[in-house]
């Protein structure tokens, strides 16, 4: 049974908002005390800290491996390591595979992989219609007894408003979480960026930002009918703001979440056509990323995560319009995230609520705290470290991030699951 402390550390607590020098116990894979100041004296192992931030792991939502059908892109051993190196502890992962994972017994095939391959754990989602094609819902009971913890058809926006609702109703009988991405499907289709004078000039077809509180408010209207638990996957414009405001007010069991490729890059930031930066939805206003800033500070959006999407050369170098979109994150998700607590717009407790405490509570689990009886699942890393990202050096079998050549702060120093060293920085 593992035992040890880990002592001089400056502990970030989501749960408390603190921010503040201590110590924590971890025995058989479990916090078992904490305190502040200086530890007691035990026969643990110690693990000096050195005045380093040590935080609950982070719980990534949306992670996309490519196994089955695209294995050269990622697999669940090249996403474990980056998601280690990230201090992301926990990946929950898309089922925008080829084929979809809407079988239970495809997902028992990637349920196996990952607990072969990859060192953090892994919970898939299954899609929520059959080939995510919008047509006919899945099997949700066994899958849910398969292990899916939530539903989704990602990107593939589910049109048919009648699918949709007996697909939410079905859920909720069953008690499963459904996530959703919010889009007017017939306005972005063939879209690569956000409506406005940049998209003009560069001539980019391009979608208002208006699709998105569309979307949200079909959405949030169906959930008035069903009673569905109902997560948004990326909310990326102010003007989808009110209409999450309201219908968190009215009592509808909805959350929401967004991506840090939208909380640090804007739509100038795609200047002379860097596919790269080509994400879905597309970038947008800085006024756009500013307020929702303001709502992961607030808590009206209440998760952050990397929406890790692997893409090879091939995909990406092609004209904007033809490159497929996405980026890898998880590796950068934390150094990005850090952008923010250095331009000093949301502190580490608020950051690390949206990435490790809220992911954990919307899915039900136990972990992103920090307090006793949840698992040892701990990122430890120095916030104040200057690096310049060398896309070569990531773990991930693709290297397609926006934040190539790009100087950062922040690195992970280690990562624990359950109370195990499964990264450590040279």
């Amino acid at each position: 049974m593992s035992n040890s402390i880990f002592t001089n550390a400056r502990l970030i607590d989501p749960e408390t908002g603190t921010d503040s020098i201590g110590w924590l116990h971890v025995v058989g894979g479990r916090i078992a005390a904490r305190g502040d100041g200086n530890a007691p004296t035990t026969d643990a192992q110690v693990i000096d800290c050195n005045g380093k931030c040590l935080a609950p792991g982070i719980v990534d939502i949306g992670v996309k491996v490519c196994e089955p059908g695209e294995r050269h892109k990622e697999s669940y051993k090249s996403a474990g390591l980056a998601a280690a190196a990230g201090g992301v502890t926990t990946i929950i992962t898309r089922p925008d595979t080829s084929p979809a994972i809407d079988t239970p017994e495809t997902l028992e095939f990637v349920t196996r992989r990952a607990q072969a391959d990859a060192p953090v754990n892994v919970l898939p989602m299954a899609a929520l219609t059959k080939g995510r094609e919008g047509r006919e819902m899945t099997e949700i009971g066994f899958l849910l007894d398969a292990g899916a913890v939530a539903f989704t058809d990602c990107d593939h926006v589910v049109a048919n408003t009648k699918v949709f609702s007996r697909a939410l109703t079905y859920a909720r009988s069953c008690g499963a979480l459904v996530i959703a991405h919010p889009q007017e499907p017939g306005l972005s289709a063939g879209t690569a960026a956000t409506s406005g004078k940049f998209a003009a000039l560069r001539g980019l077809p391009a979608v208002s930002a208006r699709a998105e509180r569309m979307g949200l408010d079909r959405d949030i209207a169906l959930l008035e009918m069903t009673g569905a638990a109902y997560h948004a996957d990326q909310i990326t414009t102010a003007r989808a703001l009110p209409a999450l405001e309201r219908a968190k007010g009215n009592g509808l069991d909805i959350t929401a979440g967004t991506s840090i490729h939208h909380l640090t890059l804007n739509e100038l930031d795609v200047a002379d056509y860097r596919t790269f930066f080509k994400v879905k939805p597309p970038l947008r206003s800085e006024d756009d990323r500013q307020a929702v800033i303001e709502a992961v500070r607030s808590g009206l959006i209440d998760t952050i995560s990397s929406m890790h999407t692997p893409q090879d050369e091939e995909s990406k170098r092609l004209p904007f319009e033809e490159a497929a979109s996405g980026a890898v994150a998880l590796e950068t998700l934390l150094p990005a995230a850090l952008r923010l607590y250095h331009s000093g717009q949301l502190d580490l407790p608020t950051l690390f609520r949206a990435m490790a405490l809220n992911p954990a509570k919307r899915l039900g689990l136990n972990s992103g705290r920090l307090s006793e009886g949840a698992p040892a699942d701990l990122v430890l890393f120095d916030p104040d470290v200057p690096f310049v990202l060398d896309r070569f050096t990531l773990k991930s079998k693709s290297q397609n991030t926006p934040f190539d050549g790009q100087r950062m702060q922040g690195k992970v120093t280690a990562t624990y699951v359950a109370g195990k060293e499964i990264y450590r920085r040279p």
